[in-house]
């Protein structure tokens, strides 16, 4: 059962509006905070002044791939909800956890069966665990059966070029939906319409 929505690779104060102020707000907004190779990477600055907007219900999420301490400290007063953490060990999830005191949402890519079930080693240093394909910036998937070695007793998020009409309904599993590339024209900037769209449709779904 899907339970909400995250929209990720927000980089600029139109779309954040928007996405705000829609009558069908997601739950999250991912912010590409230190993946330079990504076109969704937003620089320090403008980053710190983006998420100033009062974004009422909506949980802010840092996206970080093996982000240093040094970055860390940089972003520790900006007003996120959650770090969203690729390639960072369990052991180093847990530090980042307890000295930022900041929840945890732990990206697992994903190919196989052996990359789902690392999941365990996570459950208990992560408020969640997002299954994404293997192409960070590349909006790779992933076969979404795989998820059935999954426990439905954490808390689950799903990536990795779903489409907005292909959304995945995996029974017996409670979930949510994060979307990005396919949000975007041909030109890679976020599609209000196609935002729109999602967020209306989506409603439905959510328990």
């Amino acid at each position: 059962m899907i339970k909400g929505v995250k929209i990720c690779g927000i980089s600029d104060f139109e779309t954040l509006s928007y996405v705000i102020n829609h009558p069908n707000q997601p739950n999250f907004i991912g912010f590409i905070t230190n993946y330079k190779k990504s076109k969704r990477y937003v620089e320090f600055n403008k980053l710190k002044n983006l998420i100033d907007l009062k974004k009422k219900k909506i949980k802010f999420v840092s996206v970080l791939v093996n982000p240093d301490d040094s970055l860390l400290e940089k972003i520790k007063n900006l007003k996120f909800d959650y770090y969203q953490l690729y390639d960072v060990s369990p052991r180093r999830t847990k530090f980042i956890r307890n000295k930022y005191k900041i929840k945890i949402i732990s990206a697992l890519t994903v190919k196989n069966k052996n990359d789902i079930i690392k999941y365990k080693l996570y459950e208990d240093v992560s408020d969640i665990i997002l299954f994404d394909g293997k192409g960070y910036e590349k909006s790779l998937g992933f076969d979404h059966k795989l998820l059935n070695y999954v426990s439905n007793k954490i808390k689950i998020m799903i990536a990795g070029n779903i489409k907005i009409n292909n959304i995945p309904i995996i029974k017996n599993l409670d979930y949510y939906i994060d979307l990005s590339g396919s949000l975007e024209n041909k030109y890679g900037k976020k599609d209000l319409q196609k935002i729109n769209n999602f967020l209306n449709k989506m409603k439905k779904y959510e328990a």
